[in-house]
């Protein structure tokens, strides 16, 4: 029988496990509220940045006197000149697309020679040899058609010239053609009975001198400020702090730190929704993504242009509603996405988790998902970094994917699998959206019995034939290029895991591929001819022919006279419309890959 102290030990004990459970239990509170909150203000910065942005993408584009005018007007005409470009010469939709295509050739030839010969070009104090004809392809269309997807790690496998002079100057290059493109089919819209589209090589000057390479300055400068490194000096080799004893019984004492112009080509990278690592690990690796501060400006950098290009849309249509529909469009859909994985991520796995049997929060980590997580940033900017660069179609990552939960890892790779078209990248994501709104239209003109317009211009077969390339174009890729994939033995051996994750791992590389995003689920060894010639073609493909069909409707609607709007237009401004664009891009964009996402993450998060 207990005695009165015995009871008094068990209260106290009860009392005390009461009390810590209490204290979890804020703790818990406390770490929600702060990763909401912090979700919130990467949104909010977003959009305060966006909206002036895009009032000076604007202006640039249109000629107009902005604070880098006294600076820069006088280079602009020099490059002009140099290259006998006159700048008041319009183009029609068939040379300006003439113009981006040999451009992009010509670039990816002369990149995939420097690839194979950097063994013997400048600045290697590693003595990096040449990498074979079909790394070099694959890397080329991957960087000509700001794709950025890499088989290789940067680190081990490139020289500084190949770095700088190759693929930091295709991130500034690719991001500009798609934004001229867009501002093509933006001219589309406006003009009335022409047939020019404005000047290739001024669009592509303009962009490259008044935005990208001003805003890639300020953000390299703060990025060495933070401590990612920018020299030609050859790698070191120093002491370890503590040593480590290996399995063999072998004591390593020294590691060879990397060295080279990282900051440089890292700032481009992001901002022109390009994605690719200087070294492997990407935006993981201390020297690419050191402090708080780097992640927030690489992170925002990730979406700014293409947030604000939908403010410019609005202010050069004379229809700033317009502009803010589309953004609304976007948005939703990201926030959604990054709240789905954020969820997921914190939740973990019934597996981590043993049936809610195992307290996963201590008192430095308050639970979920960790694994392939760096510790400097924990879920909730992992989460947001996997939301924001798929939706960019950019493709860094400071996390693992392939470490994510199945359905935390399924909607990056809805966000590729959509068409790039929340937010998407530079240029290349508004003109695949504005695609589907002609499509909305369309529909929702033959819901009513109306002549479809947009913008005050009669959307027509022709347009709509277009629009569906637009539309049609990533789905077809991925879906064939991953099917042939998964039916050759060769491809299983490129797999880090079996059953449906492997199956993942094969269509999250070719909605990679197919969504000009460049991200991987790192599981997946994707050297081979087969993967990087396959892989290429996919990107060469969903780049090149959405393009050609996005100047052929600027091209027609161009010829067009307005519309006058009447009492039964349809309004696409309004939220009714928003939802429909919404609706759109999902029914063909996600119930396309329903059938590939069952067999791959959904029947891996039923295995669970």
């Amino acid at each position: 029988m207990k005695n009165e102290y015995s009871y008094l030990s068990d209260w106290c004990h009860s009392a005390g496990t009461a009390c810590l459970f209490s204290h979890r239990l804020a703790e818990r509170r406390e770490y929600v509220m702060g990763t909401i909150l912090q979700y919130v203000l990467y949104l909010v910065i977003l959009a305060a940045l966006a909206i002036p942005l895009g009032k000076y993408i604007g202006k640039i584009m249109d000629g107009e006197k902005v604070f880098l005018s006294r600076l820069l007007r006088p280079v602009e005409h020099g490059i002009y000149k140099i290259m006998h470009v006159k700048e008041e010469e319009e183009m029609g939709w068939k040379r300006y697309a003439g113009s981006v295509f040999m451009f992009s050739i010509t670039a990816l030839i002369v990149l995939m020679l420097i690839h194979m010969f950097q063994g013997v070009l400048p600045w290697n104090p590693q003595g990096q040899k040449g990498i074979s004809w079909d790394l070099a392809f694959n890397n080329a269309v991957s960087f000509v058609t700001n794709t950025n997807w890499q088989a290789y790690s940067g680190e081990s496998a490139l020289s500084y010239f190949t770095q700088a002079m190759g693929l930091t100057v295709q991130n500034f290059l690719s991001a500009a053609v798609g934004i001229a493109v867009l501002f093509a089919l933006i001219r589309g819209f406006i003009k009335v009975k022409s047939k020019g589209l404005g000047n290739f090589w001024v669009d592509l000057t303009r962009i490259t001198l008044y935005l990208l390479i001003p805003l890639c300055i300020v953000s390299s400068l703060v990025l060495v400020s933070q401590g990612v490194v920018q020299n030609f000096s050859a790698y070191e080799t120093v002491d370890l702090v503590e040593p480590i004893t290996m399995e063999d019984g072998t004591e390593v004492t020294q590691q060879i730190v990397p060295q080279g112009p990282a900051a440089s080509q890292i700032a481009i990278k992001q901002a022109g929704t390009n994605g690719g690592g200087f070294f492997g690990v990407n935006s993981a690796h201390p020297l690419e993504n050191p402090t708080a501060l780097s992640n927030m400006v690489e992170m925002i950098s990730l979406l700014l242009i293409p947030a604000a290009l939908c403010f410019t849309f609005g202010r050069q249509v004379k229809n700033k509603k317009q502009g803010f529909a589309i953004f609304m469009a976007m948005f939703l859909m990201l926030a959604v996405s990054l709240g789905v994985v954020g969820y997921n991520e914190q939740k973990g796995t019934p597996q981590l988790a043993n049936e809610q049997t195992v307290d996963l929060s201590t008192d430095n980590q308050p639970g979920g998902n960790m694994e392939g997580k760096e510790s400097r940033f924990g879920i909730a900017a992992s989460a947001t970094w996997a939301a924001f660069t798929t939706a960019a179609s950019n493709g860094s990552v400071n996390s693992m994917h392939d470490s994510y939960t199945p359905i935390g890892g399924m909607v990056p790779m809805l966000l590729m699998q959509l068409g790039e078209v929340v937010f998407g990248g530079t240029g290349c994501g508004l003109y695949g959206m504005l695609g589907f709104a002609i499509l909305t239209v369309f529909i929702a003109g033959l819901m009513v019995g109306r002549t479809p317009e947009f913008l005050g211009k009669k959307i027509e077969p022709y347009e709509m034939k277009m629009a569906v390339l637009v539309c049609l174009a990533t789905p077809v890729a991925i879906l064939v290029g991953s099917g042939i994939a998964a039916l050759l033995p060769q491809v299983a051996d490129s797999l880090n895991n079996p059953g449906a994750h492997g199956f993942s791992e094969i269509l999250y590389a070719y909605s990679s591929a197919g969504g000009n995003n460049g991200s991987a689920f790192a599981g997946f060894g994707a050297d081979t001819v087969f993967l990087n010639v396959s892989l290429g073609l996919v990107m060469l493909f969903v780049r090149f022919l959405p393009i050609f069909a996005v100047l052929a409707i600027a091209g027609s609607l161009a010829q067009k006279k307005k519309v006058a709007q009447t009492a039964g237009t349809l309004s696409t401004t309004n939220a009714m419309f928003v939802f429909l664009l919404i609706l759109v891009v999902l029914i063909v964009g996600a119930l396309s890959f329903f059938p590939a996402l069952s067999l791959g993450p959904i029947a891996e998060f039923f295995q669970m």
